[in-house]
C-alpha cells in the first residue's frame, strides 16, 4: 500500500480520499517517513516521532474515518511547543527540555485523530523572520534554495510546503506564522490572540505570542485552527473566543490597503506588480478597496523591538541568558540582551504610547472590513540576509510587527505569481475574532491567483461554496439598513461578534420608509399581501450574548421582531412601528436602502 501512496497529496480533501479509497493510516505514516528520508533537507526537523509509535497511533484511530475531523491527518510541531515524548530546544540545545506533557494544541489535536510526525527547526527562541538563527542546518526555502525560508517558524512551513506533512504548527509573535507561510507559498493563519491557548509553549513574548497553523489551504489551515482553539481555564492568557464556521463573503466589503506613501518593497518592482495584481483580484470579488496611511501602523511596529517590549523576550529566558549566554545564538542573544538598556518606567512609557496609537488606529474599522497588504516587501536571498542579519530581518517584519500589539488577527495567502517565479503573498488584518471573515476572503484570493501550493506544483482548488446557515448557539438577524455590509453603522454588528451568511430579499409585502435624523434610518414595515415589495435585506449571525448588546441599542421607532423572507426563512430583524414612519419618506421603489443611499448621495 505504501509504494502506491507515493504520489498522495496531503492536504485534508486527499487524504479523506485516499482513506475513502481503502489507504490506512499506518500506511500513510510510512510513506510521511520515507518522504522525510528523501526529501534532502536535514535543517526541517529537529527531531521525529517514534516511527513504530506514530504508526501504532494511526492503527489505534480505528476504521471510522468520519469520527474524527482531522483522522489520520500527519503534522509537525515547532521545536519551542511541548509534544510528551520529544525533547523541546526552542533551536537551543543546551537549554533542551523533556516535556511530560502535550501543549494544549498539540493534546487538541491529537483528540482529532491528527498524528504528531516531529519537532520543526526554528529562529532560536522564536526570535526572527528569516529562519537562519538556529544552531541546527537551516531548512531550505520550498520554492527556491537561494532564498530565505522566512522565520521564525521555518521548520514547520518548509515541512508544509515540501508535502512531508498536512498541517503543522508555528507560534507567531511579530509575523512568525506569516512570513514563511508566504515565502513557501502556502497558508499561514494567525488567530486571534488566546483563541488557541499557549499554554506548553515556551514563551518568546507572553502577552503576545499566538499558536499560528501553516497548510496547503485556507480550509485545512482552518480546520485545525477549529480543533485547537478554545477556552482553556489554565492557561491565564486564554481567552473565550468563538471560532465561528467559515460563511460567504457579504455583499459589500471595505478592503483597506497601504497608499502610495506607506507601500514599502524594499526597490523591488517586480514584488510591487505582484501587489497590485492581487488588489485587483480583490477588487473583482466585488470589494470597495481604500488607502490608508499606515505611517501609525508603523509606528506601532517600532515599539516591538526598538523599545522595551524586548524586554519580554529576556523576562522569558532570563535564567538562561543569565546563566549561558554563550550557548545562544550570537545574533538572537545581542536582541535580547539589548532589553537590558531599559528600565521600569520605559516600559511604562512604551505602554502608554500604545495605549494611545491603538485608541486612534481603531477608527480604521469604522471605514474598512479588512486590511490587504504584502505579507513581506520582497523576497531575500540567504547571502543576503547573511551580510545583513538584522536590516533585512526587519525589513521582513514590515507589515507584521504591529499586528498583535494591535489584537488583530490576520491570515497570509499566496496570491498571483511573480513573473520570475518568487513568492509572493498577501496577508489579511481584522480586529480581533474576525478569523472566518479573513477565512472567507483568503480563500477566494488564493484560489483566484493560482499559485501552485508550495512545492507541488499543484494549482490550488477552487474556493468551495459555503453554506450560509448560523452555527449551533447562534442567532440569525435581518438588517435592512445603515448595518448592511460596507455600511456606517456595520462596525457596531461586527463589534458584537457578528458574521455574514447571506443577501436575501423579503417576501413582498413589506415598505421602506427613511427616517430621518442625524444617521438616517430605514423603517421596514410589514403590511397586507399585494401592498408591499421584496426589500433588500442581509441576514448575519451573532452568538447570544451579542445579540443582547445589539439589541439594547436600538431605540424607537424601531424594534426586533420576525421578518419573512423570500428565502423561506423567518429570522428575527428589524422593524418599525407603524406610527414611527407617519410623515416619513417612502421608499419602497428603491428595493433597499442601499439603493436609495447610492440615489441620494447622487443628488
Amino acid at each position: 500500500m505504501t509504494a502506491s501512496l507515493s504520489d498522495l497529496a496531503l492536504d485534508l480533501a486527499s487524504l479523506r480520499a485516499a482513506y475513502a479509497g481503502g489507504a490506512s493510516p499506518a500506511a500513510v505514516i510510512d510513506e510521511v517517513f520515507d518522504r522525510i528520508d528523501r526529501c534532502g533537507d536535514p535543517g526541517i526537523f529537529i527531531s521525529l516521532a517514534d516511527r513504530a509509535a506514530a504508526r501504532a497511533a494511526a492503527a489505534a484511530l480505528g476504521s471510522t474515518p468520519d469520527a474524527r475531523p482531522l483522522w489520520g491527518a500527519p503534522f509537525a510541531v515547532k521545536d519551542n511547543i511541548d509534544v510528551a515524548g520529544l525533547p523541546t530546544t526552542a533551536a537551543c540545545p543546551a537549554f533542551a527540555y523533556s516535556p511530560d506533557d502535550n501543549a494544549t494544541a498539540v493534546e487538541r489535536l491529537i483528540g482529532a485523530g491528527a498524528i504528531v510526525i516531529g519537532k520543526t527547526n526554528l529562529d532560536q527562541f522564536a526570535t526572527g523572520l528569516v529562519g537562519l538563527r538556529t544552531p541546527y542546518p537551516a531548512p531550505l526555502n520550498a520554492v527556491d534554495r537561494e532564498l530565505v525560508p522566512g522565520g521564525s517558524s521555518s521548520g514547520s512551513a518548509v515541512a508544509v510546503a515540501r508535502g512531508l506533512v498536512s498541517f503543522a504548527l508555528g507560534t507567531d509573535t511579530a509575523g512568525s506564522g506569516r512570513v514563511p507561510a508566504g515565502l513557501n507559498n502556502i497558508v499561514g493563519l494567525k488567530p486571534t490572540l488566546g483563541a488557541i491557548p499557549t499554554r506548553g509553549v515556551t514563551p518568546a513574548c507572553r502577552t503576545l505570542d499566538c499558536v499560528s497553523v501553516f497548510a496547503l489551504s485556507v480550509d485545512d489551515a482552518y480546520a485545525a485552527f477549529s480543533a485547537a482553539s478554545g477556552y482553556d481555564p489554565v492557561d491565564p492568557f486564554s481567552r473565550d473566543v468563538r471560532t465561528a464556521p467559515i460563511a460567504p463573503l457579504p455583499g459589500t466589503l471595505r478592503i483597506g490597503v497601504p497608499n502610495a506613501g506607506s507601500r514599502r518593497f524594499g526597490g523591488d518592482a517586480a514584488a510591487e506588480a505582484a501587489f497590485d495584481s492581487a488588489l485587483a483580484d480583490a477588487a473583482a470579488l466585488g470589494a470597495n478597496i481604500v488607502e490608508l496611511d499606515l505611517e501609525p501602523f508603523f509606528a506601532v511596529a517600532s515599539l516591538l523591538y526598538e523599545g522595551p517590549f524586548v524586554a519580554e523576550r529576556y523576562e522569558a529566558i532570563r535564567s538562561f541568558i543569565e546563566e549561558r549566554p554563550e550557548e545562544m545564538h550570537p545574533v538572537t542573544r545581542a536582541i535580547i540582551e539589548s532589553a537590558r538598556r531599559f528600565d521600569a518606567a520605559s516600559a511604562f512609557g512604551a505602554q502608554y504610547r500604545l495605549a494611545e496609537l491603538r485608541r486612534e488606529l481603531s477608527a480604521v474599522w469604522n471605514r474598512i472590513d479588512v486590511m490587504l497588504v504584502p505579507t513581506f516587501p520582497r523576497p531575500r536571498t540567504v547571502a543576503e540576509v547573511t551580510a545583513e542579519p538584522v536590516r533585512l530581518n526587519s525589513e521582513f517584519g514590515t507589515y507584521t510587527n504591529f499586528v498583535n500589539l494591535l489584537d488583530l488577527c490576520a491570515l497570509a495567502v499566496p496570491a498571483r505569481p511573480r513573473p520570475d517565479g518568487s513568492p509572493a503573498g498577501v496577508t489579511l488584518i481584522a480586529p480581533a475574532g474576525a478569523d472566518a471573515r479573513l477565512a472567507a476572503l483568503g480563500e477566494k484570493i488564493h484560489a483566484t491567483g493560482g499559485t501552485p501550493l508550495g512545492a507541488s506544483g499543484r494549482a490550488p482548488a477552487p474556493a468551495p461554496v459555503r453554506a450560509a446557515a448560523a452555527a449551533a448557539g447562534e442567532i440569525e438577524l435581518v438588517v435592512v439598513g445603515a448595518h448592511l455590509s460596507g455600511m456606517k453603522l456595520n462596525g457596531e454588528l461586527t463589534g458584537c461578534g457578528g458574521r455574514f451568511l447571506r443577501a436575501s430579499q423579503t417576501t413582498p409585502d413589506y415598505r421602506l420608509f427613511a427616517i430621518e435624523g442625524a444617521i438616517p434610518r430605514p423603517g421596514l414595515l410589514r403590511v397586507p399581501d399585494g401592498e408591499g415589495a421584496a426589500i433588500a435585506t442581509e441576514v448575519w449571525a451573532l452568538p447570544p450574548e451579542g445579540f443582547g448588546r445589539f439589541v439594547a441599542g436600538i431605540g424607537a421607532p424601531l424594534g426586533i421582531g420576525v421578518v419573512r423572507l423570500a428565502d423561506g426563512s423567518s429570522p428575527k430583524g428589524f422593524l418599525a412601528e407603524a406610527e414611527g414612519v407617519n410623515g416619513a419618506k417612502e421608499i419602497t421603489g428603491f428595493g433597499g436602502w442601499r439603493a436609495y443611499m447610492t440615489d441620494r448621495a447622487a443628488v
